[in-house]
C-alpha cells in the first residue's frame, strides 16, 4: 500500500524507542522507502544499526556526520520525505518542535520539512498530564501536526496510567490514513453495516447465521483510506475495526434497525453488507415455548426489513448499496432485490463457491444497478471493498 512512498521516521530517547523496530518492519512490508533519525539519547536504547539493517538505509544521527555521500542530509531528507513520524516522540522534543529550537538533526529535519507530521508521545504519566506539555501539543496542532495520543499502560517508572506509547499497528494505521489512496471520499458520509445478528431463544440460548463480518469491515476499512467518515454497525464479530472507524456494536435484528434508522439521516451513502436475522423468536415464556417429545417448538415473528426502510426513507441526494447472497439464479433474484428495495445498487455473490461468501478472505461479486451489470473478479475482500466504492462514486 506504500509503495513509492518515503517515510521518514524519528526515534527518540525513549524505552519505547524499542518499538521502532518493529514499526520501521512494518513499513518496510508495506513497500514503504523509510529512513530512520535517532536523537543522541535514543541511542542508548536501540542502536542504530538495528534500523539500518531493517530499512537497508543509512540511520542518521550526528549532524555532522561526513560518512556518507555529500549532501545536506537534513535538507535533502525533508525535501524526499512524503511524511514524518516521531515514535516515540518525548516531551523534551515535542518542546523543541512547538518552539522551533533545532539543536540535533531530527529537529532540524523536522522544521525544514513541508510534509505531514505525526508524532506518538510517550511518557511518564505526570509528564503527559502537565500543563506546559498540553500547550506544547495544543501549538503542534495548531501548526497542523496529528498527535496520536498514548494510552493507559504500566510505564517503564512502574506506574500505571496515560503515557505508554500508542501501539504499532495503530500508528501504521494512521500512516495508512494519510498516503495509502487518494482522498477522493472525503467530505462523505458512509454509514456501513456488517456482521450477523442474534436473536435470544431464552437466556442461554439464540438464532444466528455464519457471517463473519469480513465484508462490512472491509468496505469499512477502505472507505477510511479513502477519506470518508465512517460509521459502522456492527453485529458481533471478533474483527478490529481500523483506525478511525466509528463502530456502533449491536446484536439483534431490532438493535440494528434502531442504530441504523438513527445514523442514516447523516449518511451520504449506506451500504447494507450485514446479515441480518429473518425471523426472531417471540419473547420466550411458556405459552410461546412449547416442549413436544423433547423437542422445543419456537414460534417466530419476522425481524423489520431494514434495507427495505432505508429505500422507503431514502433522503434526497443518498445512495443505498444491499448485498445479495444467493445459491442459484443469482443475477434475477439480486436485479428483484433491488428494485422491491429502492436501492441504487445490490452487490450479488453466490455462497455456493468455497471461495466467496461467508468467513473466507476473497469474495467475487457481481454489482447490479438499473443500467448495469458488472461483473468483478475474485479478489481479496479489501479489493472487492474499493472496486465496490468506485463504482458508488460512478452512480
Amino acid at each position: 500500500m506504500l509503495t513509492g512512498k518515503t517515510i521518514v521516521l524519528g526515534v527518540t530517547g525513549g524505552i519505547a524507542a524499542y518499538k521502532s523496530a518493529n514499526l520501521a518492519s512494518m513499513l518496510i512490508k508495506l513497500h514503504a522507502d523509510v529512513h530512520v533519525i535517532m536523537t543522541q539519547n535514543a541511542t542508548k536504547f536501540i542502536t542504530p544499526m538495528t534500523f539500518e539493517t531493517l530499512t537497508n538505509n543509512k540511520c542518521i544521527v550526528d549532524t555532522f556526520d561526513r560518512n556518507f555521500s555529500f549532501d545536506v542530509k537534513h535538507v535533502s531528507l525533508a525535501k524526499r520525505g512524503d511524511l514524518f513520524v516521531v515514535a516515540p516522540c518525548t516531551a523534551n522534543v515535542i518542546g523543541k518542535l512547538a518552539h522551533g529550537i533545532c539543536d540535533d538533526m531530527l529537529t532540524t529535519t523536522m522544521l525544514a520539512t513541508r510534509a505531514p507530521k505525526l508524532i506518538a508521545p510517550a511518557m511518564n504519566t505526570g509528564m503527559w498530564e502537565n500543563p506546559i506539555l498540553q500547550d506544547n501539543l495544543i501549538k503542534l496542532k495548531g501548526y497542523g501536526y496529528l498527535i496520536i495520543d498514548p494510552i493507559i499502560g504500566r510505564l517503564a517508572c512502574g506506574d500505571t496510567g496515560t503515557g505508554k506509547m500508542n501501539s504499532e499497528e495503530v500508528i501504521v494505521e494512521h500512516i495508512l490514513t494519510f498516503m495509502a489512496k487518494e482522498h477522493d471520499l472525503k467530505g462523505k458520509r458512509f454509514l456501513i453495516t456488517a456482521g450477523p445478528t442474534q436473536e435470544s431463544i431464552d437466556p442461554v440460548r439464540y438464532i444466528t447465521n455464519h457471517s463473519s463480518g469480513k465484508m462490512g469491515y472491509a468496505i469499512a476499512k477502505m472507505a477510511r483510506l479513502r477519506g470518508a467518515e465512517v460509521t459502522l454497525v456492527s453485529g458481533p464479530v471478533n474483527i478490529k475495526a481500523f483506525e478511525g472507524v466509528n463502530v456502533v456494536p449491536v446484536k439483534s435484528a431490532k438493535d440494528m434497525f434502531d442504530a441504523v434508522t438513527t445514523c442514516s439521516t447523516e449518511a451520504d451513502v449506506v451500504i447494507m453488507c450485514s446479515a441480518v436475522a429473518d425471523y426472531t423468536p417471540a419473547e420466550y415464556s411458556d405459552q410461546k415455548v412449547k416442549k413436544h417429545d423433547g423437542d422445543m417448538a419456537i414460534q417466530l415473528t419476522r425481524t423489520q426489513d431494514i434495507l427495505g426502510w432505508l429505500g422507503e426513507h431514502k433522503k434526497a441526494g443518498q445512495t443505498l448499496v444491499g448485498f445479495s447472497m444467493e445459491t442459484e439464479d443469482l443475477i434475477e433474484n439480486s436485479r428483484a432485490k433491488l428494485d422491491k428495495k429502492h436501492a441504487d445498487m445490490i452487490c450479488a455473490n453466490s455462497i455456493a463457491d468455497g471461495n466467496t461468501g461467508f468467513a473466507v478472505d476473497t469474495n467475487k461479486v457481481t454489482i447490479i444497478t438499473n443500467d448495469a451489470v458488472t461483473e468483478l473478479p475474485l479478489c481479496s475482500k479489501e479489493e472487492t471493498a474499493d472496486k465496490i466504492l468506485s463504482h458508488i462514486l460512478t452512480l
